[in-house]
């Protein structure tokens, strides 16, 4: 089963498709990979993903995996014989799918809040994602990864946002070194994984990016 061909369909800057590239890259695994174009959706895309019709999607022995924390943990349960995301014992993998899911819920959209808006909108998300984010420090501690000594499931659904850092500091006005120095240091940490820094983008090109389709919106 895990030695068929495994296509993933994703977009270059989607943080959630860049959780799974770093858990597979984590695994070692090879796959073929489909950029796609998000206002033009390929019929691949929405024959495999019909109800979402969204990315990332992981075809693997022609059958998709859709969502992705369900794809990283799919790919931990397949190929579970080398650097396992998730922990073995219950209650640490129940914390790890909890802190998991609250960056799903929270990152993105405040993340895209302090991005796209302005005024009391704007200061009101900053306000929330960096009480996020203090809050992520508390849960990473003392240790060197959410995982403990290597990068595990929590790592992986966060870290992707670390090219979103620098927009979310020229937008809101404020640094997060000075505002969430644990963060960043983790994020440097994660970024010694080859796995992290060969599959995130440029961070010059994402901040680019940000700041150009900003300017486009406005104006619209």
């Amino acid at each position: 089963m895990a030695d068929k061909k495994i296509t993933l369909l994703d977009s270059w800057l989607s943080p959630f498709g860049i959780r799974v590239r770093i858990a597979l890259a984590q695994k070692g695994i090879e796959y073929e990979y489909k950029e796609e174009n998000l206002s033009d959706k390929s019929p691949l895309l929405l024959q495999m993903n019909p109800v979402k019709k969204q990315i990332p999607i992981l075809i693997h022995n022609e059958k998709p995996v859709c969502e992705s924390l369900i794809i990283v943990q799919y790919i931990d349960e397949v190929w579970n014989q080398k650097s396992p995301l998730l922990p073995s014992d219950p209650y640490q993998r129940a914390q790890a799918r909890f802190w998991a899911d609250s960056v799903d819920k929270k990152v993105y959209s405040l993340g895209k809040q302090v991005w796209l808006s302005t005024g009391e909108a704007q200061e009101a998300a900053k306000k929330e994602l960096l009480e996020f984010f203090k809050l992520m420090e508390g849960e990473l501690g003392q240790k060197s990864y959410f995982g403990g000594e290597t990068l595990g499931f929590v790592d992986v659904a966060l870290i992707p946002f670390y090219t979103w850092f620098s927009a979310l500091e020229h937008f809101g006005s404020f640094l997060m070194v000075e505002e969430c120095p644990k963060l960043v240091a983790w994020a440097l940490k994660c970024m010694e994984e080859e796995s992290v820094s060969k599959t995130l983008p440029d961070l010059k090109k994402a901040f680019d990016f940000f700041v150009d389709t900003k300017a486009k919106l406005a104006n619209n």
